[in-house]
């Protein structure tokens, strides 16, 4: 079951993450990262969450960058996460209620790849940058506000691609997000995102 106040902030790092063969790849560089989350406007992917607990979730999750993000889940979970605005809300079918539990995204880590001009080199923004066989893995955070969390991106090369990410919050509570191919491009409707236009909705 997903955990509506650990959304971003629970799960668990061991996952089966089908990366290809073995082979050793050269370490990818901050300012490539960077340069390809820039790049990143649109984005349409199947998505996995490994949950603190040990659960999993499926869905789909939609990117618009800069600072829009929106998770489906797949039944039998009837969670709508949405980031836009700047907020994040999570609506929960389970508490009968339409108002959704909402926060700033600023204080979560996803923030980091959402922001609208992405620098990983930035000082103390990454606190782990290593290579794994065939993945690099950058950890970041808020250097202003360790105490938010962190976000480790687990990317491929040639071509870079990004394939999951762990988000760890200030108690420790880990998720694991592992995306399928991305589906990059094409137009999403701003109303995806639009935290009041979805409440207006479950209202009718």
């Amino acid at each position: 079951m997903l955990n509506r106040r650990s959304f971003l902030a629970t799960g668990t790092a061991a996952t089966a993450l089908a990366l290809g063969a073995p082979a050793q790849a050269a370490l990818i560089s901050l300012n490539a990262l960077s340069g390809y989350l820039n790049a990143l406007q649109t984005a349409v992917a199947d998505f996995t969450q490994i949950n603190d607990d040990g659960t999993i979730s499926t869905g789909k999750i939609y990117i618009r960058r800069p600072g829009r993000c929106r998770f489906e889940y797949n039944p039998p979970e009837k969670t709508l996460v949405m980031v836009g605005g700047g907020q994040v809300a999570i609506f929960d079918a389970k508490s009968n209620s339409i108002e959704p539990e909402q926060y700033p995204l600023s204080r979560t880590p996803l923030s980091i790849i959402l922001e609208q001009n992405v620098d990983l080199a930035r000082r103390n923004m990454v606190v782990g940058h290593r290579e794994d066989g065939p993945k690099t893995i950058v950890v970041a955070q808020d250097p202003e506000n360790p105490d938010y969390g962190s976000i480790e991106l687990v990317f491929t090369a040639n071509p870079v691609e990004l394939r999951q990410w762990i988000i760890t919050d200030g108690s420790g509570s880990r998720t694991t997000v592992i995306l399928g191919a991305l589906t990059k491009g094409g137009n999403l409707s701003s109303t995806l995102f639009n935290i009041p236009y979805e409440v207006g909705q479950r209202r009718g």
